[in-house]
């Protein structure tokens, strides 16, 4: 496919009907949430969730695991993080990578925890992105997984279905969740994370997207724009 046809795809959108079509879809052949899912890299309350989840910024799942278990193995809440030293916090989440900024981060986000909200995580979005190191993503994945609200948390398996399949679109993964957000009808916000998720795993894969045998590729603009 030329560039020019390629990119004039990229730049179409699914219809409401095909959006309804393509979610009932996912539904039928995707796992949605379970009963036991548990907040981000399964730390028990909002704050380590929120740790956590700064944490795992381009890292891998056992690294961020690695890191955040020797992170709250010293201190578990804002005072105690910030009581110790920067060199401290950066050894012991050196594993999660750019320690020294994430550092940094931590201690601005638990330092206006305390000052701006009394110590306690906000669940709204606008809240959540006040602190600082909090993007789109990271307070979409705790308000879905920590305090249980029907969004749409958009990760690099979610941008790339839905900038492939039309389903929304966006140069980034906030762009994308936004548009998302506005795309979903409501039934679909509590499980389309984990829909898509396992769909981009599993399907639509980075690198080999099982197109032929797709169950949605009937609907998808990526799929019919191939040459």
């Amino acid at each position: 496919m030329s560039q020019a046809k390629r990119k004039a795809f990229a730049e179409d959108l699914l219809k409401p009907k095909q959006v309804e079509e393509l979610y009932r879809l996912m539904e039928s052949n995707m796992p949605g949430r379970t009963p036991t899912a548990k907040g981000p890299k399964d730390q028990p309350d909002p704050f380590r969730s929120c740790v956590s989840c700064m944490l795992s910024a381009q890292s891998r799942d056992q690294n961020t695991a690695a890191a955040s278990q020797a992170l709250f193995a010293l201190a578990d809440t804002p005072g105690g993080i910030l009581a110790l030293d920067d060199d401290v916090v950066a050894q012991a989440i050196k594993p999660a990578g750019l320690y020294n900024t994430k550092t940094r981060n931590l201690k601005k986000m638990c330092r206006a925890l305390l000052d701006d909200h009394g110590g306690v995580v906000p669940q709204t979005r606008e809240g959540l992105m006040s602190l600082p190191g909090i993007g789109r993503k990271c307070a979409d994945i705790v308000m879905s997984f920590t305090f249980d609200h029907d969004v749409i948390a958009v990760d690099t398996h979610v941008h790339r279905v839905c900038n492939r399949t039309g389903l929304a679109q966006g140069k980034t993964e906030a762009q994308t969740a936004q548009s998302l957000e506005d795309r979903t009808p409501d039934w679909a916000k509590r499980d389309g994370h984990f829909w898509l998720l396992e769909f981009g795993k599993k399907v639509c894969a980075s690198r080999a997207p099982k197109c032929e045998t797709c169950f949605v590729n009937h609907l998808c603009v990526f799929y019919a724009g191939r040459d």
